[in-house]
């Protein structure tokens, strides 16, 4: 197994994901397996992550961002403590989703990909969260809302802020 040392630019991994890595690296089409892992441990995979997973499983650091960046699921930066995912499905969409992103961005003064200063919030549009006869909808971590409007919006994040 490599070596754990945390060197300059590089990221300290749990025996958790370094054991999954080792039981994983030699499958076919283990990357995303331990992509997801590595997200499920840190919430997102960060530069220094890539780098230590490429040199872990032997493959070139081109091939793991390409992977990272085809997904929409794998995220590239730290997300906000609550991330607020918005169905972007076509019932949602066309029932106003579009409007409760631009809202909740003006209210926690957000731009896209980004996230509050106090870390606590942001913003992920996703193509479907499967609750269609609720549209429009959004989650807040395992916490589901349908049939919302810009009106609700405030209270939802008020929800969160303590």
């Amino acid at each position: 197994m490599a070596d754990n040392a945390k060197t300059e630019g590089d990221i300290s991994f749990p025996q958790e994901l370094l054991t999954f890595i080792e039981e994983w690296k030699d499958k076919p089409g283990s990357l995303i397996m331990i992509l997801h892992k590595t997200q499920e441990i840190f919430g997102y995979i960060s530069r220094p992550a890539a780098e230590k997973l490429s040199r872990l499983v032997g493959i070139p650091l081109a091939r793991v961002y390409g992977v990272i960046t085809f997904y929409h699921f794998f995220k590239t930066t730290k997300p906000g403590k609550h991330t607020i995912s918005v169905c972007l499905g076509t019932a949602c969409y066309l029932k106003g989703a579009q409007d409760l992103i631009d809202e909740i961005r003006k209210i926690l003064n957000l731009e896209p990909n980004g996230v509050t200063e106090d870390g606590l919030f942001s913003v992920d549009p996703v193509r479907c969260i499967g609750c269609c006869g609720l549209a429009p909808v959004l989650t807040v971590g395992t916490d589901t809302y349908g049939k919302i409007s810009k009106k609700d919006i405030p209270d939802i994040i008020a929800k969160y802020r303590g």
